[in-house]
């Protein structure tokens, strides 16, 4: 369910520049943000490259278990 908000233009316009540069929409990036902020917050210890691979595993699409021939 999507939800409209109102968002300073400032925001909006730095979410534009970095969705073009990542490939994401504008909302996707300002979700991308949100991710981010909420694992910092929830692990204040963890340094902002293992939130990146936290971010990029959930990303990734399941392959299965490995099984031994």
């Amino acid at each position: 369910m999507s939800v409209n908000v109102k968002l300073p233009a400032t925001l909006v316009d730095q979410a534009k520049r970095f969705a073009m540069i990542q490939h994401r929409s504008v909302p996707k990036q300002i979700e991308h943000w949100s991710q981010i902020g909420k694992i910092a917050e929830a692990n204040p210890d963890l340094p902002f490259s293992v939130i990146q691979d936290i971010l990029m595993a959930d990303q990734e699409e399941t392959i299965g278990e490995y099984k031994f021939g």
